[in-house]
């Protein structure tokens, strides 16, 4: 009887655990690509070419599901830099591209990269057309290195502009409008009263400081 009490709470602790769901989401900056274009959302199934022609050798195959990747030799770290199983969001770092193909980046520890035919022209984005897109739809986090500069909202778009006011804790980053490397803001702090003004989204080198809270 025993035995069985214990096999059935044992059963129970293990129906009760939460699906894995393996996301990538970046929270430092030096995790971001700063020489690239932006992003590629790709398909479940990635054939990656040494040059952009089908014709080239293939030099990886990719293919993913919400929790499972293969080949195992590589993780999802390794290929995503945004990776959202629940929402079927892929996004890889765009190394360079022209009007049918990707260079995507599939090994971001080694820097190694292939090329992919485009499937949709649409699903290439931009840094700006990306950030745009995720960043007013779900707001802005700061990055967990980012300067202490970061920590502050400015009345124009540079570095010693007048500081409007200054961040403790936010809440949550509205993204208004990009402008170059800066980004007018609208900050709900702790203090629960609303502040806008710009703050650097990346440094004048590529450097990403401020990232779309996508959930």
């Amino acid at each position: 009887m025993l035995k069985k009490i214990i096999g059935i709470l044992f059963l129970m602790l293990i129906t009760s655990i939460p699906v894995f769901c393996a996301d990538v989401i970046p929270q430092y900056s030096t995790n971001l690509h700063t020489k690239t274009y932006g992003f590629y959302q790709v398909s479940n199934s990635i054939e990656l070419h040494e040059a952009p022609d089908e014709k080239s050798p293939i030099v990886q195959k990719i293919n993913w599901t919400k929790d499972t990747i293969t080949p195992e030799n590589l993780s999802f770290d390794d290929v995503f830099s945004v990776f959202i199983g629940s929402k079927s969001l892929a996004l890889m770092a765009v190394s360079d591209e022209n009007e049918d193909w990707v260079k995507l980046i599939y090994d971001n520890k080694n820097n190694k990269s292939g090329w992919l035919k485009k499937d949709d022209p649409y699903k290439f984005m931009t840094w700006i057309n990306f950030y745009n897109t995720y960043g007013r739809k779900y707001g802005l986090i700061r990055l967990k290195d980012a300067p202490e500069s970061c920590n502050f909202l400015r009345a124009q778009t540079e570095d010693k502009s007048q500081v409007v006011s200054e961040l403790n804790h936010p809440e949550y980053i509205k993204l208004n409008v990009i402008r170059g490397n800066w980004a007018l803001v609208t900050v709900v702090d702790l203090d629960r009263t609303p502040k806008t003004g710009y703050i650097r989204w990346r440094s004048d080198d590529g450097v990403k400081y401020l990232f779309p809270a996508i959930r």
